[in-house]
């Protein structure tokens, strides 16, 4: 059974989904949740879960080696969950194509720097588009530009306005995240 750790910096409803699929599942199993902010909702669900949440800084993650040597000894895989940090070099290099992320936005549009969240969907509503969705993607040195694993798509109505968009987008995210982590540990083709 492979080990999964979540890097979540906000409410970690993705976080909590992917919990509770791989709690029924015999794929993989989230042994802990790593967050950024203190006051992050996150905290909450994990201990409704009985989920270890640890909080680090940016210097456990970037200066540190104690945060490194942990992840190798406990997990296999790291699965972003509205974390927005980039992640260190020496992380990637020991996780190579083994570090996920979601974002979104149907990339390569709407990626990089200062895209997440609301201002994604404040971009794609402004520029008038007519679809936009999620991106599965491995991670590397720069935002949101690894190989892509898994993109869906929803369709935008004249009338939505950004949280509807949000909305939208976030069931794909629910749907759609534990289901393609799950191939790509069965290393089955995604599709």
């Amino acid at each position: 059974m492979k080990r999964i750790a979540i890097f979540a910096s906000g409410s970690g409803s993705n976080a909590e989904n992917i919990i509770t699929f791989f709690n029924a599942s015999k794929t993989a199993l989230v042994t802990k949740v790593y967050c950024n902010k203190k006051e992050a909702f996150v905290f909450d669900r994990c201990k409704r879960l009985h989920i270890d949440c640890v909080l680090f800084s940016k210097d456990d993650l970037f200066s540190s080696t104690s945060m490194i040597n942990q992840l190798k000894n406990d997990v296999d895989y790291i699965i972003l969950a509205g974390f927005l940090w980039k992640v260190p070099t020496a992380i990637l290099q020991q996780f190579p194509d083994k570090i996920i992320n979601i974002h979104p936005a149907l990339l390569p549009k709407y990626g990089g720097k200062g895209m997440y969240g609301m201002h994604v969907h404040r971009a794609v509503k402004e520029n008038n588009e007519i679809e936009t969705g999620i991106t599965i993607h491995y991670v590397t040195e720069n935002y949101d530009e690894g190989a892509i694993i898994f993109q869906a798509k929803t369709p935008i109505d004249k009338k939505d306005t950004p949280e509807d968009i949000a909305q939208k987008v976030h069931l794909l995210e629910q749907e759609h995240f534990p289901k393609e982590i799950e191939k790509i540990l069965l290393n089955l083709k995604n599709g």
